[in-house]
């Protein structure tokens, strides 16, 4: 099955074209092309993505991005047309949606394709399933991962992003039981107010990362929110209150160290309950996913803890970490073969797992 995919929830437009087979016991994908355009550059100054800006750049980046794609040398006649609907910033989400729209009505035309299937896709069941999109690089990581692709579950999945901090037990690819979330701030929203508190450039999380790798982690005990909570919810909207007063109280603090111990207690709290609940449900494997996930120094974290353990852990390649229309082609294979309801092709920006 051929599926092209439309990416457009939040500041990347993305559009890919995937060949998906293996079923529901062993999916696999092969990325012919993924193409995505960021508009980082846009929404620096304003320290911040917004929403109207988002729309303008990806109604200019979609038919560029298409144009580029049928330069490739690929012929557009998929199997399934995919895209976003949610979670994400409406407008950006309706440019998309509407985008795919159009794109199906005139390739039913051209190709007289009328099986032709449009269908609404999971921006999160994207970052779920990203992990098993292929490794660019033919590494010896990239080796392990795939020798260790069998017998993944029951797994338990870190679902970290800018909007969510999501705890999974998986039992299958489509069976599975949310554990805990955030209460208020996801992960890498509470990275992005620090970062700004910081006066550091946007997007903010890769900048804490930068100068986290230069600070000491024990300098300032900021404080590890709900670890020892017997139940799997995350709350970050405290530890943030405490950085904001430790940089009003401490104006002359090293940024290296804020940044370092401010890390440090983000990925005490992730890595804790993740691994806490590996414990309790006797999983045979951890699943890191979403933009987050792009962190180095979570994903060393867990990789580590995984490995004294001797638990398989799955991240996915970095390309696929941040927003892409390939996870949304695994995302809407996936959702295809498990005949699960269709998402309706509507904007939902609170869509969640």
């Amino acid at each position: 099955m051929k599926i092209l995919a439309i990416e457009t929830s939040c500041d990347e437009t993305s559009v890919a074209l995937v060949e998906c087979a293996g079923g529901l016991r062993a999916p696999r994908f092969k990325v012919l092309r993924n193409i995505v355009s960021s508009q980082i550059a846009v929404h620096r100054p304003f320290g911040g993505v917004v929403p109207n800006l988002a729309k303008r750049e990806h109604l200019k980046n979609l038919p560029k991005i298409l144009k580029t794609l049928l330069a490739s040398g690929y012929t557009l006649n998929p199997d399934v047309i995919a895209v976003t609907v949610g979670p994400g910033l409406e407008p950006a989400l309706w440019t998309g949606i509407e985008f795919a729209k159009e794109l199906h009505r005139n390739l039913q035309l051209i190709t007289k394709n009328g099986k032709l299937v449009l269908l609404g896709a999971n921006h999160m069941e994207g970052h779920l399933y990203s992990f098993l999109l292929p490794r660019q690089k033919k590494t010896v990581e990239a080796k392990k991962q795939k020798a260790k692709s069998k017998n993944i579950f029951p797994a338990i999945a870190l679902v970290v992003s800018g909007g969510h901090t999501i705890l999974l037990k998986m039992d299958s690819f489509t069976k599975w039981e949310k554990l805990g979330e955030t209460r208020d701030d996801a992960a890498g929203e509470a990275f992005d107010k620090v970062a700004r508190m910081m006066k550091l450039s946007y997007p903010g999380g890769p900048e804490i990362e930068k100068l986290a790798r230069k600070g000491n982690p024990q300098a300032i005990p900021f404080p590890r929110p709900m670890l020892r909570d017997k139940g799997y919810d995350f709350s970050f909207s405290g530890l943030k209150t405490s950085v904001l007063y430790y940089l009003r109280d401490h104006p002359k603090a090293e940024k290296v160290d804020v940044a370092a111990s401010f890390q440090a207690a983000v990925l005490d709290v992730l890595v804790g309950k993740t691994m806490r609940a590996a414990g309790e449900f006797g999983v045979r494997s951890v699943i890191l996913c979403g933009g987050v996930a792009a962190n180095k120094a979570l994903r060393a974290n867990l990789q580590l803890t995984t490995d004294n353990l001797r638990l398989k852990f799955f991240v996915p390649d970095f390309e696929y970490n941040t927003d892409n229309a390939a996870m949304i082609a695994a995302a809407a294979y996936i959702r295809l073969l498990a005949k699960k309801k269709p998402c309706r092709l509507t904007a939902q920006a609170n869509l969640n797992l």
